[in-house]
């Protein structure tokens, strides 16, 4: 018998990590998945080993390592650490993967009856980032 335990779904073929642990008592099989929430950009992101985020830009050149150290809070084998605000020690490694910009939004500004109207257009730009581990 093969039981998930936790808030997992049984469609975890969508994760690139998971950790099994086989209870042979009972033949019980616990998934376990690492994850971490970190900030960067004034933004919050949950990451999982293995990853990809799409950040706000860094100035690091793509295949570079990259750290994150503000660690917010952090799951390891079902034991949850939060930080106040941030976790000692913990961190977050990624490989910078490219830079590109993100889709167009149109900037319409526009006064009824006074013949006001400016047309803009903007493209953020951001950072693909994978992430390889997650310490602490």
């Amino acid at each position: 018998m093969i039981k998930y335990v936790g808030s997992v779904s049984p469609h975890v073929h969508r994760l690139k990590q998971i950790s099994l642990c086989l209870d042979s008592e009972s033949e019980q099989v616990e998934v376990r998945v690492l994850y971490a929430i970190v900030e960067t950009g004034g933004k919050q992101y949950k990451v999982e080993e293995g990853s990809t985020l799409y950040i706000e830009k860094l100035d690091a050149e793509a295949g570079a390592e990259y750290t994150f150290d503000k660690v917010l809070l952090l799951e390891k084998d079902g034991k949850v650490q939060v930080g106040s605000p941030v976790i000692d020690g913990a961190k977050v490694v990624g490989t910078v993967v490219e830079h590109g910009k993100g889709k167009k939004i149109i900037v319409f500004k526009y006064k009824s009856k006074k013949n006001y109207r400016r047309k803009q257009g903007h493209r953020q730009p951001y950072t693909k980032v994978k992430v390889t581990a997650i310490q602490g």
